[in-house]
Formats: structure tokens, C-alpha cells, sequence
């Protein structure tokens, strides 16, 4: 596509006078720390996209559990268990590489989102990992997050999307099931490493 590069933003200034300001309240809505009500909404989430950045690009992870499985340790640390998965670790390497992090937090059923951004590290102390064991086997590790910033995000994109109307859920007849978009990409990815 040959986008026109006169209508390109590239300049913060160009940026914002392009947008109108935020209202003050939007801006002061950020804290540093978790209070009652970050920890009673983290407590109630049972599902987060973590944001992370490294040398190979940006990667968000979804992680899932029981409501509160990101635990909080107090008001300015948060610990994330990670389980075993895919083993592809594009999120914990590029902790590795950069220790910035974003976390959307996401409740079923509440039109919100609840954003917490910070520092990462990994941990592996095997008291630390056993005490987010499931089903008798400990953690991986455990992502321990340094809180920066925490806020509520405007739900506006979750009430566009109507995500948690169960009627506006997609036709499953229409959807691909995982294993026929694995089975492709794989076969993409082979067909380009054969060409290589």
C-alpha cells in the first residue's frame, strides 16, 4: 500500500496537535502503587496480556488462571507465575533484554480495562516457584514486577467490541480450529525455509 507521506505523523508536536488535550483527570488517574482498589481488581482477573519489548520487537503474552493469579505481593510488587507452555519464551527473553513491562487486566463481564506497567525480573528460587504450584508442581518462574504506574483504562474499545456479550460471540462453524492455523503456518514457515 503507498501510504502519502504528508498525512504521516512523525513529530510528537505534530502528534498532539493533531489529538486534543486529555482531560486532567485522565492524566491524574495514574498512581504509582497499588491501592485497595488495584489489588481488588488484579484479585478479581483471571486473564492479563503482557507487554513486553526486546531486540526482536515487542511480543504480548496472554496469561490466564484462577481470578488473581498475578498475585500482589504489596502495593509496589506483583508476582506472575509463569507455567509451563509453548517453551517459546519471547516474553521472558525480552525481560532479559529490557525490564519494561505492561500488563492489561482484564475481568470478565466488568466494561474496564486495569493497566499496571513496570519493571521486570525473573526468578527462579524454588520456595518462591512453590508457592504458586499447581496441581503439585511449582511454577517455572515467577516474574516479579517493580510497579511504576497503575490506572484504569477507559473501556471504551471493550464496549466497541461488546466482548463479553455472549450473542455477539463468533459462529464457531465460522472459525478455523487452532490446529488447521498451526498446520498452515507450519507449512508456510517449511515451504519458506525449503526456498532459503
Amino acid at each position: 500500500m503507498n501510504i502519502d507521506p504528508q498525512f504521516l505523523l512523525t513529530e510528537p508536536s505534530s502528534l498532539r496537535e493533531h489529538y486534543a488535550q486529555p482531560y486532567p483527570a485522565v492524566v491524574q488517574k495514574q498512581i504509582d502503587h497499588i491501592d485497595d482498589y488495584a489489588r481488588r481488581l488484579i484479585n478479581l482477573s483471571p486473564f492479563i496480556v503482557l507487554g513486553t519489548l526486546g531486540a526482536s520487537g515487542i511480543d504480548c503474552s496472554p496469561k490466564g488462571g484462577e481470578p488473581g493469579f498475578v498475585h500482589v505481593e504489596d502495593s509496589k510488587t506483583l508476582l506472575l507465575p509463569d507455567r509451563s507452555g509453548n517453551n517459546r519464551l519471547d516474553g521472558l527473553s525480552n525481560i532479559l533484554q529490557n525490564a519494561f513491562v505492561g500488563i492489561l487486566f482484564l475481568i470478565p463481564g466488568w466494561a474496564e480495562g486495569f493497566r499496571v506497567n513496570g519493571r521486570a525480573r525473573i526468578s527462579v528460587d524454588p520456595q518462591l516457584c512453590g508457592r504458586f504450584a499447581q496441581n503439585g508442581h511449582p511454577a517455572k518462574s515467577i516474574i516479579v514486577i517493580d510497579v511504576d504506574e497503575v490506572f484504569i483504562h477507559c473501556g471504551r474499545a471493550i464496549t466497541f467490541a461488546d466482548l463479553w456479550n455472549s450473542e455477539k460471540q463468533a459462529d464457531r462453524s465460522q472459525l478455523p480450529t487452532a490446529l488447521e492455523v498451526f498446520k498452515a503456518h507450519v507449512a508456510i514457515s517449511a515451504a519458506r525455509s525449503d526456498a532459503e
